[in-house]
């Protein structure tokens, strides 16, 4: 069997390849095609050697979703509401999480108000209806959304999460009445309260659903014309795959599709070190990444902002804990207004790419900042696949940046790395010191085609010990879904007393959500986990609890409160026992196991291939030992300053600091003191 994963980034197109017959691995890097996304795709599976006709299953992770988003760039979107709550998606919540930026503004609606029906129905916070929908009122708001030329419709009814009768009248009417255009309602979403978060959630997925299922369609199609027989899956923001069908439904699952991939092995990988507290950084093209991992599990965002919280679009839905800064190899460097260096967040992306890449690229980037300071080989970039032109890339850094500043050049090209690894260390520091986790106890595992080259300037930055480069750092993402399960979601407000709730109710509405999600996966043998969110009285949010089938037949409230008090405890540093405790939501999770790789073992050598001089740190170049990495054999140790070449990127050691290779062939680097 053949298992194929790809990540479509800003800049590459990531391929890596498991064939389980002889536990061999495949790997291949194109640039990416914006113009047609899958020509990239097709490129890296004709530089892989494989051939489509052979691959039992192809999964994929693509920037499609939040791009569109994030460009504004989707569909002319209506939405229909219950009478009364047309003002509920522009007024939000109350708070101001920029609170001393005099030109805060908050996210324009995807849908504006002259774009909102109401419908005169209205269900109680029970389910119990108080005024029964008319199907008359949806067919008439059909005909005006047809007449206006919207694209899209979201609908989302008041309490809609404890009656789904309305909404699904409601969507069956539209999609009679308006054929192929795209309609989605919020109880196909999540069946969660919080009614501004609910619809925004269903403006989100009915703005992006054309694009995007278009996408999922173009691809199937490309796919199948290139000879694909196999099982096409793509990559969620929860860290599982789904089906296209389940894809085109729920666009709004596949925002953080291409990232999370690289966080699931960065898991796994650490783990199986011994570091079961890490820090996935993941440093591509066009930007870089920073997540938490505790305990072996990636942390999961409370609460998601598709733009960042100051002013972005929320959505529930469960989504990997990423924080993203727009700092990545293709990163541009530009003097503003009063001369000041500043990096990114504008990128040169793969067309026209860093000068050094000519392609056209004329502005001046990390890339070429690292090539003038010798860490990167012009010669062996991409394993000399791809050259690089030093001489355009000094002159490039010396006219932008150099000469204006008064700097040399080598001190121009420093100063670019040094802003960058500021911007990227306050990313790292956002998923650890801003969640109240100490750097010094986690390993930082670096990834992307640029993570290695500065991580560990990262790391010293934040007193981190440890980082780990694992195998296909310039793949990681993409091998990341090859480790990844299959993977489903399903949540229902269900709020009560835990003194007092109904622990039969429960069983069946557990019962319920697990047979939609077993209907979901396509896999046999999916395991159900089951959390209650409890939270308790008169707090606003709430904590998810694991809990048994077994404590719910044996309605274990003594139980499932010692771990509610206990979860409250390790997370806030207080809890309070004498306190009553209400459950809000069920939530259930589905994992189908899949096939996974096996890494490459290391190579017999230990011994440098050859010396270059790179500047480190202030000063003239220093002579480096020069490392291939395939040669590297389990044991081996190298002492900085040395460079460590593999295809697609390029580990640096800094002087003082001390590599180790792991006996499964991770390059583990121990910080000078």
């Amino acid at each position: 069997m053949l298992f194929v994963a790809v990540d479509i980034g800003g800049t590459f197109t990531d391929l890596v390849a498991f064939d389980q017959a002889n536990q061999r691995l495949y790997s291949a890097k194109r640039l990416t095609t914006p113009d047609h996304l899958v020509d990239g795709i097709l490129n890296c599976v004709n530089a892989s050697g494989l051939a489509l006709t052979e691959a039992t299953q192809l999964i994929h992770g693509s920037t499609v979703a939040i791009n569109t988003l994030i460009e504004r760039k989707g569909a002319r979107t209506a939405l229909l509401v219950t009478k009364g709550t047309r003002d509920v998606y522009a007024i939000g919540r109350g708070n101001r999480p920029d609170a001393y930026n005099l030109f805060f503004t908050r996210p324009k609606p995807l849908a504006p108000r002259a774009a909102i029906y109401e419908i005169d129905e209205r269900l109680l916070a029970g389910g119990v209806v108080r005024t029964p929908l008319d199907p008359a009122d949806i067919e008439a708001a059909a005909k005006q959304i047809a007449a206006e030329g919207y694209e899209a419709v979201a609908v989302c009814f008041l309490h809609s999460y404890a009656n789904v009768a309305h909404e699904e009248q409601a969507s069956a009417i539209l999609r009679r009445a308006l054929g192929s255009r795209y309609v989605t309602a919020s109880h196909e979403i999540m069946r969660e309260y919080r009614e501004y978060e609910r619809i925004s959630t269903t403006a989100v997925n009915a703005y992006i659903g054309p694009k995007v299922s278009g996408y999922v369609g173009s691809l199937e199609g490309s796919l199948r014309d290139s000879g694909f027989r196999g099982e096409l899956s793509i990559m969620q923001s929860n860290g599982g795959v789904m089906s296209p069908e389940i894809a085109a439904k729920r666009p709004v699952m596949m925002m953080e599709s291409g990232p999370v991939g690289g966080i699931i092995a960065c898991a796994q990988v650490a783990s199986a070190l011994g570091h079961s507290n890490s820090i996935s950084f993941d440093m591509g093209g066009t930007t870089a990444k920073a997540s938490l991992v505790r305990d072996g599990m990636p942390a999961m965002a409370e609460g998601y902002y598709v733009g960042g919280y100051e002013s972005g679009d929320p959505v529930m839905i469960p989504v990997v804990d990423v924080i993203e800064v727009g700092t990545g190899g293709g990163s541009i460097a530009w003097l503003d207004e009063v001369g000041a260096l500043k990096v990114g967040p504008r990128s040169a992306g793969s067309s026209p790419g860093p000068i050094c890449y000519g392609l056209g690229g004329e502005q001046p980037t990390i890339t070429d900042a690292n090539v003038v300071l010798g860490r990167l080989d012009p010669t062996t970039f991409l394993g000399g696949e791809m050259k690089l032109d030093l001489d355009a890339a000094r002159r490039g850094i010396d006219e932008k940046i150099a000469k204006p500043l008064g700097l040399s050049m080598d001190a121009a090209a420093r100063a670019i790395i040094d802003i960058a690894i500021a911007k990227m260390s306050l990313a790292v520091r956002q998923v650890s010191v801003e969640k109240g986790y100490d750097p010094r106890d986690f390993a930082l595992v670096a990834s992307g085609g640029a993570g290695p080259l500065h991580a560990v300037a990262i790391a010293r930055e934040l007193n981190i010990p440890t980082v780990v480069i694992p195998w296909f750092p310039s793949h990681f993402s993409a091998l990341g879904m090859l480790l990844a399960d299959e993977r489903h979601d399903a949540v229902r407000t269900f709020p009560a007393p835990l003194d007092t709730l109904d622990f039969k109710a429960l069983a069946g509405a557990v019962a319920e959500l697990e047979g939609d999600l077993r209907s979901m996966a396509r896999q046999a043998g999916a395991q159900i986990e089951i959390f209650l969110d409890l939270r308790y009285v008169g707090q606003e949010f709430n904590l998810s609890i694991p809990v048994t089938p077994q404590q719910i037949a044996a309605q274990d409230r003594v139980g499932i409160r010692a771990a509610f008090d206990e979860l409250h405890q390790a997370r806030y540093e207080h809890n309070a026992e004498n306190e009553p405790v209400e459950m809000i939501n069920l939530r259930l999770i589905a994992r189908a196991p899949r096939a996974k790789p096996s890494m490459p073992t290391p190579g017999g050598s230990s011994a440098p291939a050859r010396k270059r001089d790179a500047i480190m740190h202030a000063g003239p170049a220093t002579s480096c030992d020069v490392y291939e990495r395939d040669a590297l054999a389990a044991g081996a140790l190298i002492h900085g300053p040395a460079l460590i070449q593999e295809y697609g990127s390029t580990t640096v050691v800094f002087p003082g600091d001390r590599c180790e290779v792991a006996a499964t062939g991770e390059l583990v680097i121990h910080l000078a003191k």
